[in-house]
């Protein structure tokens, strides 16, 4: 392409540029500099791509980011969510088939672990329950669940209050009502309520009882999140737990039913209204456990309660529906199917 000397340099688009006035004459450039031809640009300028990203026209390499790992709807890495589980499952149901003392000392550690997470994760919201005598009170109300049945599971929680409040008296008195309260908070909440599951064991079908309260409490996170991931359409707790939705209440009402009521009717030789009376019940319990450990979480400004468990969180993630649930089913089964 040449250029006319009277038209002056050609831009991109091709068409010809006014000639520069003489009573203004470009400056010419310093020594070393190049000149500096400004292009016109046909149309409006492109607007810039979302997010600041670059645009298809832009010079240089692209940044690519990583693979990410598989996850689902719900935010989790479901492969190992799938795996972790199906190996507690395991875990579990194995200790409860072979001896059933077993069992009891798999959920002794995992109430330990339980009582660790929770106080760990308190901390992180500045508060500090005393951790060394709610673990002793976890022993001992275990203990005296299997052994004494629910008087002795009492009078191991009190004593236990009555430790941590001795406990924490030692460290003076700032602060002393918060933490003091947590500590109980903590008490009741993991190893007092772990206790009904013990008094489950205890009978000579317990570790059918134990079962049948678990399977039921599995179904109902397997319904809730199936019919919820297909059919959720209204949130139930959205600022507390965004992802709960009615449909999925609904799926975890009916999956609870239909696991409770063949086990209540087949294996303990109860009647069918006690298996669905169990299944709703349990529902509730497990979903109020779920949606009451979220509304802590928030509270704190955590995800999980700990990164034991990939795929879950900490166990305590998976304890939540568990605990309450332990007490519900404990108290309905021995009015429908006294053991």
């Amino acid at each position: 392409m040449t250029r006319d000397p009277d038209t002056g340099p050609l831009p991109a688009s091709g068409r010809p540029v006014p000639p520069t006035s003489p009573t203004r004459p470009p400056a010419e450039p310093r020594t070393g500099e190049p000149r500096t031809v400004e292009l016109a640009v046909p149309g409006p300028v492109p607007a810039r791509a979302p997010d600041d990203e670059p645009t298809t026209e832009s010079v240089g390499p692209r940044l690519v980011d990583p693979p990410a790992k598989p996850r689902g709807r719900a935010g989790r890495n479901m492969l190992a969510a799938i795996g972790v589980g199906a190996t507690l499952g395991a875990l579990v149901l194995v200790s409860l088939l072979v001896w059933r003392p077993a069992f009891l000392g798999v959920l002794t550690v995992a109430i330990l672990i339980g009582v660790v997470e929770l106080t760990r994760a308190l901390e992180a919201g500045d508060v500090r329950p005393p951790l060394v005598p709610v673990l002793v009170g976890t022993l001992a109300m275990i203990g005296l669940a299997w052994t004494r049945g629910p008087s002795g599971l009492v009078v191991a929680f009190l004593l236990t209050v009555l430790g941590v409040l001795l406990w924490r008296l030692a460290e003076g008195p700032e602060d002393y009502l918060r933490d003091a309260s947590a500590g109980v908070f903590v008490a009741l909440y993991v190893p007092f309520l772990a206790g009904f599951a013990v008094l489950l064991l205890v009978p000579d079908d317990g570790a059918v009882r134990v079962l049948l309260f678990i399977a039921t409490v599995v179904g109902n996170d397997v319904g809730g999140f199936a019919a919820g991931v297909l059919l959720g359409r209204h949130p139930m707790a959205p600022s507390v737990s965004p992802k709960k939705s009615w449909e999925g209440m609904a799926g975890s009402v009916l999956a609870c039913v239909l696991v409770a009521t063949p086990i209540v009717v087949l294996a303990l030789d109860g009647p069918w209204w006690g298996g669905v009376l169990l299944g709703v019940a349990l529902a509730v319990s497990a979903t109020v456990g779920d949606l009451a450990e979220s509304l802590l979480k928030r509270d704190l400004g955590i995800k999980d309660m700990g990164s034991l468990l990939p795929g879950h969180g900490g166990l305590m993630d998976r304890l939540d529906s568990l605990l309450p649930s332990a007490a519900v089913a404990y108290l309905l089964l021995s009015w429908v199917v006294p053991a």
